[in-house]
């Protein structure tokens, strides 16, 4: 009997999370757009690194793996993207600093995924306009100029999340780049939305205050099926203890206040969840055991008992 090697392992675990979801005549997929590390320590906030290091190990300069996973939503009328990554605008300085590390052009993974261009996007949806979530809505040509990545899209982003971004707060500044989103504005692209909409039937974006003021989560629903994206309130699976929070977050009373309300009833229904930053596990359901809660990985997509338990 042969083992599998590493790679193989490795190959078998992406081609898993590329399979699609299927949410009636809805198909969902995600793309991985880049790695990236941040401080250890601002990510868990008061937890203590001799805790938080049992579950994400740290480079020599104390920062951890991070992953920004951006949803594609295929819709008989519409190709959505949810989050565009954090681009690929940055100069070597700063990719060295992020440590941002990229297999291949997000234009190509989204093909290779979806068999789609970035031409064939018709609506792409902003959570919020940090850099790490906003940072693929436009890409810098060869002459310098930045334009609309995806160039036949209406842009979503909330009224006052757009307010926030263009006169932020001192310790939200270095969070926002205008140039991801002031070319769409240019271009008559970018929609600003109230706190609380749906981009299309199924499919609706609602304010919830804790990593900042004016962020909004992603709850689909569709055929009996639902998904639940927490953008940056649960970054990763590492987060899921109630008192795991980023020290990024402006309001996190209000952060744990949502996890208590949220997490039991994402388990309870056995919501997919997605964790944008996750880098092992960004689409999972979760098992609570003693009010603890467990990322459950979902081997195959297409099987339907993971609605029917």
């Amino acid at each position: 009997m042969k083992h599998k090697n590493q790679n193989q392992k490795n190959h078998e675990k992406r081609m898993a999370i590329r399979s699609e979801l299927n949410f009636g005549d809805y198909k969902v997929k995600f793309i991985p757009d880049a790695e990236f590390r941040l401080d250890g320590g601002a990510m868990f906030g008061v937890v203590p690194r001799v805790l938080w290091e049992k579950v994400c190990k740290p480079d020599k300069l104390n920062r951890i793996r991070l992953q920004t996973n951006c949803l594609f939503i295929e819709t008989p009328s519409d190709r959505i993207l949810i989050d565009t990554g954090i681009g690929e605008k940055w100069d070597q300085k700063q990719q060295e600093r992020l440590c941002i590390k990229r297999e291949k052009p997000f234009a190509q993974k989204l093909f290779e995924i979806t068999g789609y261009t970035v031409a064939d996007i018709t609506i792409v949806i902003n959570t919020h306009l940090h850099f790490d979530h906003a940072g693929g809505n436009t890409v810098k040509l060869s002459n310098g100029e930045i334009t609309p990545q995806f160039p036949n899209a209406r842009y979503f982003v909330s009224q006052s999340e757009l307010e926030k971004a263009e006169n932020p707060h001192e310790r939200e500044r270095a969070s926002y780049i205008p140039e991801d989103w002031l070319p769409l504005k240019q271009t008559g692209q970018l929609e600003s939305k109230p706190d609380e909409y749906y981009a299309i039937e199924g499919l609706k974006l609602k304010r919830v205050k804790g990593h900042s003021e004016t962020m909004q989560v992603v709850f689909l629903k569709r055929a009996g099926k639902a998904l639940f994206g927490f953008a940056d309130l649960i970054p990763t699976t590492a987060h899921l203890p109630y008192a795991w929070i980023m020290s990024y977050d402006l309001f996190p009373t209000h952060t744990l206040a949502f996890k208590k309300t949220i997490l039991p009833q994402a388990a309870r229904k056995k919501w997919i969840c997605w964790f944008y930053h996750d880098v092992s596990t960004p689409l999972c359901t979760l098992h609570e055991v003693g009010g603890k809660f467990e990322p459950v990985a979902i081997k195959d997509f297409q099987e339907e008992s993971i609605w029917n338990k």
